[in-house]
């Protein structure tokens, strides 16, 4: 089974990746802020965790206001850099772990955290700004990552108990997770600091070493604060401090201290934290019990025959083809479609099979490859059929015969206003 080895915790400030990229790491202003990585790049060395779940937040570049969740989980094979107004950062992808994604996903959401899920999005300092200073990435990062977005710059928020529960779920989640895999937890976020309004620049180094204290001694007590007195203490942008406590709450009750640091030379009060586990064993299977559980709801479905769940492993591996279909929603690409289909299937890269999938409408083909169904209607509207089409496709049969099934003999599809040629 997966083991918790230990958690970590650092600020995401712009300011880590600048250095690095800028190799400032011992000049005057930023030495002290490497000196403080360098156990935690030691401590990395040396236990070779297989995977970090990383938690951060995004600054409003690959996650938008206008669809803005709670927590989300990355359940891809990869994560590329984001392009945060000037420009990728020069690092490699950084590797995700899709199984494990998906274990703790599952896992998440048998204990009623509504969590939502990403594919295909580039990630910015919030989570690279960090990895950078604390792990070598040439030619290759030498670990997965398992990206946990925390949406903190949009209220309401998450409170900070949320946070310590959603650790302790997580726990449950990586110690059932069925590999021998050693993983840790990485908290980013804060200290204190505002970026916004005539409080801009505030500091509380005073409270910046007491909540230092706290998340390692008796991080319960910080679940009691409301984000209103986080904003007082830290910074109204400081308060995404709470992330740590998705970490510690993720650990066992005692842990060992093995290292601590402070620093504050501009914004952003800057932290290093490491904390050993220190979990104990009980003389029953628990992790049996709780993947019978995350099992629950799923539990026979394979016996449905003719059905394909859409699920995450279906819906990463088809990622490519079903956004493909969803750019049809838009009336240039539908107008492109239906002139220059061959060349838009190249420009998609899509594979032969998919290819000939489309090009020959063939939608059991597609459901069972992995296609959403609504994106085939999608693709029916443009292409003239009717969702009655695609529905005697599906079961193998005549248009006049599968009618005959129904109460009403009426066809119909999605399709507005827009003409068919």
């Amino acid at each position: 089974m997966a083991k918790i080895i230990g958690g970590l915790a650092v600020s995401h400030t712009p300011t880590i990746g600048f250095a690095v990229d800028n190799d400032k790491q011992n000049e005057g202003a930023w030495r002290p802020i490497f000196e403080s990585f360098a156990p935690m790049q030691q401590w990395l060395a040396e236990k070779k965790p297989d995977a970090l779940v990383y938690i951060f937040n995004d600054h409003v570049t690959s996650f938008f206001f206008d669809h803005y969740s709670a927590f989300s989980l990355g359940i891809d094979h990869q994560y590329h850099v984001a392009d945060e107004g000037g420009g990728p950062r020069g690092l490699p992808p950084v590797k995700g772990d899709a199984a494990l994604s998906r274990h703790i996903g599952t896992s998440l959401m048998s204990d009623e955290f509504d969590m939502s899920f990403f594919m295909d999005k580039p990630l910015d300092h919030g989570l690279f700004s960090p990895l950078s200073a604390l792990m070598p990435f040439k030619p290759d990062w030498p670990t997965k990552v398992i990206p946990l977005q925390v949406g903190v710059l949009q209220f309401p928020i998450p409170s900070a108990r949320r946070c310590f529960r959603l650790g302790q779920a997580l726990r449950r989640a990586i110690e059932s997770y069925p590999e021998d895999i050693n993983v840790a937890i990485v908290a980013t976020g804060g200290l204190s600091h505002q970026v916004h309004g005539e409080r801009c620049g505030f500091n509380n180094v005073e409270w910046d070493q007491q909540f230092m204290d706290l998340i390692v001694n008796d991080p319960e007590k910080l679940t009691e604060m409301t984000i209103a007195e986080y904003a007082e203490l830290s910074g109204v942008e400081g308060a995404e401090e709470i992330m740590w406590l998705v970490m510690r709450g993720a650990l066992s009750a005692n842990v060992v201290k093995k290292h601590q640091a402070y620093y504050l030379p501009s914004m952003t009060g800057i932290a290093t934290l490491i904390l050993e586990n220190q979990a104990g064993a009980l003389p029953v299977d628990t992790t049996k019990r709780h993947r019978q559980k995350m099992a629950s709801q799923l539990a026979g479905i394979e016996k449905l025959s003719g059905s394909y769940p859409f699920t995450q492993a279906r819906s990463l591996e088809a990622l490519r083809l079903n956004r493909f279909l969803h750019q049809l929603i838009q009336p240039g690409p539908r107008e492109r479609f239906r002139r220059e289909q061959e060349a838009m299937f190249v420009e998609a890269k899509l594979t032969e099979q998919e290819c000939s999938m489309v090009r020959d409408r063939d939608w059991r083909s597609l459901i069972q490859y992995g296609a959403s169904f609504f994106l085939l209607e999608k693709l029916g509207a443009v292409t003239g059929g009717s969702n009655l089409d695609i529905y005697a496709a599906m079961r193998g049969v005549p248009l006049e015969e599968f009618m005959r099934t129904r109460n009403q003999q009426v066809t119909y599809s999605v399709a507005g206003n827009e003409k068919v040629d």
